[in-house]
């Protein structure tokens, strides 16, 4: 009974080549080796011309299947040229009317430069095997100054790194926020064609709060309404230099037009022992770990119940700061994604 060979695993296939040449080397003709192990003679004969070409080599377990990238359209020349641009460039760099790359972007890219055509679903499959996959954009003002930017992270914040170790001084990182009884509750799973109700108050309450985080996992607060000024950020830092105990503070903040008062600054430079304040550059939040606090309790209470009145918002945003002092290692991660990383 013949046997066939394609049906036999690699490992298997091998084995039986390493018999069949044995056996020719002991002397056997093709016809009794293949006698012997159940497979036609000319494919004996076939292996034995291989050997004496390759040698070892016809032993070694190949891999089954279409070889990579065989029936594709683009060569591999062609494939990372692509993935370069889409990796380094934006749509609108390359005169392409789409604001992120798409499957549709990318396909019209690669028709453009390379006059072949592929189908969405198939520009699909080459995006996932290259390693890209969708994701939500990060919003940046255009405003932002890529100089600037590499200024702070390159001068600015290292300096200010160097004096706070000489003064044995705290760097806090300051940010402000509002939240209100609108519950933020994206998706919900229900019996299909049942779409669930979430309850909320008419009325409309909101409240504002200030804090401060540092690279060690400290949470400072402080909750307030309405809108900051002057009064209520004096207030803030000096119940920031109070925590302290005698540390003088250094304090980063953005560049909201409070922040910069007159009256602020004139205060400051009157307690020049216990705090100095520093501005990130323009249009950066992304800079701002504390950001990452304020989406922490955003996030938080959109997984709430809508508050009934402004004592249950209150209780429930002092609640979860509450429990972000007890866990600094939580805070510290506000510090290691992609932009804050600098600062842990």
């Amino acid at each position: 009974m013949r046997t066939d060979a394609i049906r036999l695993s690699q490992k298997e296939q091998a084995l039986l080549r390493r018999q069949a040449i044995g056996l020719r080397k002991a002397g056997r003709s093709n016809s009794e080796v293949g006698d012997i192990l159940g497979v036609h003679t000319k494919t004996v004969g076939a292996w034995w011309t291989a050997y004496r070409k390759v040698g070892e080599k016809l032993f070694a377990v190949g891999k089954r299947g279409r070889r990579t990238g065989a029936q594709r359209r683009l060569t591999a020349v062609q494939e990372r040229e692509i993935q370069r641009l889409i990796a380094d460039k934006m749509p609108d760099q390359l005169k392409l009317p789409f604001a992120l790359w798409t499957r549709a972007a990318v396909s019209e890219l690669i028709e453009q430069k390379y006059a072949v055509k592929l189908p969405v679903r198939t520009m699909g499959e080459y995006l996932r095997r290259w390693g890209y996959t969708p994701q939500k954009p990060q919003k940046r003002a255009y405003e932002q100054k890529d100089a600037a930017v590499s200024t702070w992270l390159q001068e600015t914040y290292p300096k200010i790194v160097a004096q706070a170790k000489k003064e044995g001084a705290e760097i806090f990182w300051g940010d402000q926020t509002g939240v209100n009884a609108q519950p933020n509750v994206a998706r919900g799973y229900a019996p299909r064609g049942r779409t669930p109700v979430v309850k909320q108050m008419a009325k409309q309450f909101s409240l504002s709060m200030m804090s401060a985080v540092t690279n060690r996992g400290s949470v400072r607060f402080f909750i307030y309404k309405g809108a900051l000024n002057v009064k209520l950020l004096v207030q803030f830092c000096q119940r920031l230099i109070r925590s302290e105990r005698g540390r003088k503070v250094y304090l980063i903040l953005d560049n909201l037009p409070v922040h910069h008062a007159k009256v602020f600054r004139s205060w400051v430079e009157e307690r020049t022992e216990q705090i100095t304040v520093f501005y990130l550059p323009s249009y950066s939040p992304q800079l701002n770990p504390d950001e990452q606090l304020n989406r922490d309790l955003k996030g938080t209470l959109s997984r709430k119940p809508a508050p009934r009145d402004q004592q249950q918002l209150h209780k429930n945003v002092l609640s979860h700061l509450r429990s972000l002092q007890k866990l600094p290692a939580r805070v510290q991660g506000y510090f290691h994604t992609t932009h804050t990383a600098y600062a842990s």
